[in-house]
Formats: structure tokens, sequence, C-alpha cells
């Protein structure tokens, strides 16, 4: 399934010396017996997720898809940077599905969010609104512009059948306006926080209705669910990753790179920024999650990564079989000098490029380089790679001894942006 590749580490990482602290921290996790324990609701979601709620959220995302152009995912940070990396990646980002799916309330920016809604004047849309509290500023406020612009094109009543919420069980603004109103909810558990549930229904019903398989999804978490349900360092291939960050941070690196081959999986790495930014920035400690997409980024990161401050280290994500691949036609003039590659598949060049850029950073440039490989992406396989990520970056921060599962810094900026905007009580 997935090869957590360590052979390209410039340092030797002494995994020994991290054996009871790793079986301690598991047994911590699994017992939840750790600091931020009531958040760990993703651990066991795969196997204990409501399966009436995933029957409901299958039969709407077939009702999207039947009756809109376009769903609006109304969402900030962990909701909608998931369902965006998956979209992304299994769909591709020019693709020919019968669904668009446009992301709204993760900016302030008026132009941004005024193109979106003048783009959407003339199409048919539903809104998926994501959001714990329903007070989330930035998601609050395109949803208010987006149910007026919806209401205005189809009447009140018509519209509370195009809005969807995926919110608190029994609490908050939105789910007490969903109840007024009559829109259709998924749950987002109460123990499972924004970055940590895209295999909840924040990010699978966005996914559902991008036609993506979500109990193939479901099914590849479970199966890295009870693959790292393993206090073995020796054979815990995601606690060994884990143990790599934490080596590399107490030995002088400052960030790790998140490194794809592939625009469409751009995404993900975004994704783990949070993941990882979010859950481990603390008591002025972690590394900082950058990301690069190559070859692209060769061209203007690819020498501070080569020859520049040795800051960071690189964790590759490497895909063996692409969605799709391309033949480099002959030419008989060859002025351009490609016919030596003539015949050949894109990706073939793609790989070459990848195993020359992994030995310039490695060899010559001394990079630390941590590479994971895919046979290929399927809604199995990207179930299973959220699920080793979120498995990893929980050891990471009990490592740190940080608590993975709160951002205490996020709350400053809201409370100086509401006090400068005249909130009460502010």
């Amino acid at each position: 399934m997935l090869n957590v590749n360590l052979n390209h580490l410039v340092d030797k990482v002494d995994f020994k010396s991290y054996e009871c602290k790793v079986k301690s921290i598991h047994q911590g996790i699994h017992k939840k017996s750790m600091v931020g324990n009531d958040f760990l609701g993703w651990l066991d979601y795969p196997k204990t997720y409501d399966k009436e709620e995933l029957s409901l959220m299958l039969k709407k995302a077939k009702y999207v898809r039947d009756n809109f152009e376009t769903l609006v995912v109304c969402g900030i940070g962990g909701s909608y940077l998931g369902a965006l990396a998956s979209i992304n990646a299994l769909r591709g980002i020019y693709h020919n599905d019968k669904l668009e799916i446009i992301f709204l309330g993760n900016t302030f920016s008026p132009t941004y969010i005024a193109q979106v809604l003048k783009c959407l004047e003339h199409k048919k849309f539903a809104i998926n609104v994501i959001s714990k509290s329903g007070t989330t500023t930035e998601t609050s406020i395109s949803f208010r512009l987006l149910k007026q612009l919806l209401i205005k094109k189809v009447g009140k009543k018509n519209a509370s059948k195009m809005i969807f919420a995926t919110t608190d069980k029994k609490n908050g603004a939105l789910k007490q306006e969903s109840i007024k109103e009559g829109y259709t909810t998924f749950t987002l558990p109460s123990d499972i926080g924004g970055r940590y549930s895209v295999l909840s229904p924040v990010g699978l019903f966005p996914i559902a209705c991008a036609g993506i398989d979500i109990k193939k999804m479901l099914e590849g978490a479970k199966k890295a669910m009870e693959e790292f349900n393993n206090p073995d360092l020796k054979k815990n291939k995601c606690y060994r990753y884990a143990v790599v960050r934490d080596y590399m941070y107490r030995h002088k690196k400052s960030s790790e790179m998140f490194v794809t081959y592939e625009p469409h999986l751009k995404e993900i790495a975004e994704w783990l920024k949070q993941l990882f930014g979010e859950s481990e920035g603390k008591e002025h400690k972690g590394l900082l999650p950058t990301s690069a997409t190559f070859s692209t980024d060769l061209h203007s990161l690819g020498q501070f990564i080569q020859d520049g401050s040795p800051v960071l280290f690189e964790t590759l994500l490497f895909i063996k079989k692409p969605m799709l691949d391309v033949v480099i036609p002959t030419d008989k003039e060859d002025l351009d000098g490609l016919n030596y590659i003539k015949g050949k598949k894109l990706s073939y060049v793609n790989e070459k490029a990848y195993l020359g850029t992994l030995e310039a950073h490695q060899k010559d440039g001394k990079v630390n380089n941590v590479v994971l490989e895919l046979d290929e992406l399927t809604p199995y396989s990207l179930g299973y790679l959220f699920y080793f990520f979120m498995k990893v970056c929980a050891m990471s921060a009990y490592l740190l001894k940080v608590n993975p599962f709160n951002q205490p810094g996020v709350e400053i900026y809201k409370k100086n942006m509401f006090h400068l905007l005249g909130k009460k009580g502010y």
C-alpha cells in the first residue's frame, strides 16, 4: 500500500532511543489518557462511523449530482482543505465531471467573494456549509451572502432544500438555524477537530458529491487504523516517520518541505501544512511545514534546497502510476533536441526527474529525504494515506510534548480582529 522509504536520509536516526517513549505514547493515545484526549474521535472513526448517516450522505450526494450544476462548499481550514485535496487528487484539476465544486468561506477577500457570487448568478447551485459553531467569521459572512443570492433566485422555501449543513449534533448557531429552516444536516462529531475531520461528514459529503467512492476511502482508513495500532517501532512505519520528524527537529532542522510531482496533489500538501502546523506549532516548538511541487518549483526553490541554508528536510510523496499519461511524439526536424525520448511516456520522464532530483538533494546537497511511495492513488489508498498522516501527527506532537488538538494561538488574531471591528465584548 504505502512504502515509507528512509533510505534517503543523510543523518542516521537513533530509532532505538525512541522505542520506550513511542510505546508509552501509543498506549496513552489508545487508552485516551493523554492531554487533548477528548479530540481523539478520529482514531476509531473508520470503524465506528454512523452507517445510517453514510447512507444519507450518499443519497443526498446523488440528489446534488442529479439536480445541480455547482456545489458551493462553504468552510475554512479543516472544514474545506481535506475535501479540496481529495477532489483534486482523485478527479484532477481539469476534469469532465458534470458537477462543478467551488470553495468559499475561506477568505475575507472582497474580490474573490464578489467574483464567485457573480459566477453563481447564472448557475443552479447548492450549498454545503460546514462549521461546528456556525459563527466562524469567514464562513458565516460567505454563507450569509450565498443564502441571500440563493433565496433571491429560488425563494426561501426552495432554498432550504438546497442547503446542506455539516455542524455539531446538538449545539451551535448553525444547528439551530438548520432546525428552524429545515436544512439537511450531517454531524461533525464533537470529539473530532477540524483538521482531523476529512474522513468524517465534513470531508465525505462534498467528496461524495464529486462522484468519489467514500466507502472505499473509509475502507482504506480502516486498514490503516488496524495496521498502525502497533506500539512496535520496528514494525510501525507510521511511528518511524514520526520519529524521523522529531529527530530532525531536535537536530537543527526548522522546516519540513512536503514535495509532490503532480499539480493535482498540491492541496494534499496544503492539508498537511494545516495538520502539522496547527497541531505542533505551540510553546515556541515545532517544524515549519512548507511545500513545493516539482519539477515546477525546482526552477524557483530548487537552488535554495540544493545549496541554501541547511534548515529543512523533504518529505516526498510520489505516486508510481499516474492518473493519465501522454506519449512524447517524434519530430522530423528535432530542433528542440527531444527525439532521444520520442515514444516515451511523460510518466517515464517525471520519474527520472524525481530520481535525479532525489540523488542531487541527498548526495550533493546533503538534504535528508523521506520518500512516501504509493503504487497509485485511489479512494482506498487516499483514505489510508489521510489516516497515516493523522496518526503520525498525533505521535509527533506528543513527542514534542504539546497538545495535538488545540490551537490557542489562532484565537488571538480573532480577538484582535473582533475588537477592531467593534464586536460587542471585545
